[in-house]
């Protein structure tokens, strides 16, 4: 079984020194094969943010995939933000914007939906270009098929349930049936600093799984504790165990499994108790 840590959100610049603290003891404890991280490593794309989110990452006891999110592009220097928006996260955190890692289990890709700017005010919603989508599709074709295969972007694709309103990165509609083709069985993102697990069977035929992460780190809650995911890989199952922050330290406080149909297009909750 593959184990991978997904953190989104950290917002260095307005983060909980205990929670850092915590998060790093606990990710040392769960020993992950990989870390994810969903954007949104600063809270305003400061140097000494960036600086701060890079010494976090050099005490990460496992390797890294990583994708920028809207908090890192600087709001106020529109200098830089039009010319090198994405300067500060290429020196300091990855200099690769859409990053590809491929093991004898899982292949995962990396896409930046953040943007220096778009049509409207507010240039913290995202998007995935029509290049991007062709990238998704061209990466995944010499994948071979056993493989698990991920998408990570910072900005959701899909609205949930109790907030059906929730504004999705732009073209969202036309990505997800690309990664339907694809054959993506798991899509995760952040920015909204709420979690939950869902399929995209609503919106697609192949129900990829869609898994997103609240933040990890910063004290701009959105009405549930600071928290990461824990995801259990297997071909054939997938769970995802969500770590949250109690005050002292990170627990697990439940795992949702779900187990793929015989039929290999689609995925269902499962009881599943092992492990």
């Amino acid at each position: 079984m593959k184990t991978v840590a997904h953190l989104s959100d950290l917002h260095f610049g307005r983060t909980d020194a205990a929670v850092v603290a915590g998060l790093l003891d606990d990710l040392h404890a769960e020993q992950p094969d990989l870390i994810i991280i969903s954007g949104d490593f600063t809270q305003s794309a400061r140097s000494r943010e960036f600086r701060a989110a890079h010494r976090f990452l050099r005490r990460l006891p496992a390797p890294t995939l990583s994708v920028p999110g809207n908090h890192d592009v600087p709001p106020a220097d529109l200098l830089l933000r039009f010319l090198a928006p994405f300067a500060r996260y290429r020196h300091w955190i990855s200099d690769d914007l859409c990053p590809f890692v491929e093991t004898d289990e899982v292949a995962v890709l990396g896409i930046n939906t953040a943007r220096r700017a778009r049509l409207g005010l507010n240039w913290a919603e995202g998007s995935i270009s029509h290049a991007q989508i062709e990238l998704v599709r061209r990466r995944f074709d010499g994948v071979d098929p056993a493989k698990l295969r991920i998408v990570v972007a910072h900005h959701p694709f899909v609205a949930p349930a109790s907030a059906p309103r929730t504004t999705v990165a732009r073209r969202a509609d036309r990505a997800l049936p690309i990664f339907a083709t694809a054959g993506i069985d798991l899509l995760l993102a952040g920015h909204l600093h709420r979690g939950w697990s869902v399929k995209a069977a609503a919106h697609i035929e192949h129900a990829l799984l869609v898994v997103q992460a609240a933040t990890a780190t910063s004290t701009r809650l959105r009405d549930e504790p600071n928290s990461y995911n824990v995801l259990l890989l297997e071909k054939e199952r997938i769970g995802v165990r969500v770590r949250a922050w109690h005050g002292d330290r990170f627990e697990a406080v439940g795992t949702a499994w779900f187990a793929r149909t015989s039929r290999g297009d689609n995925w269902i909750r499962s009881d599943f108790s092992g492990h």
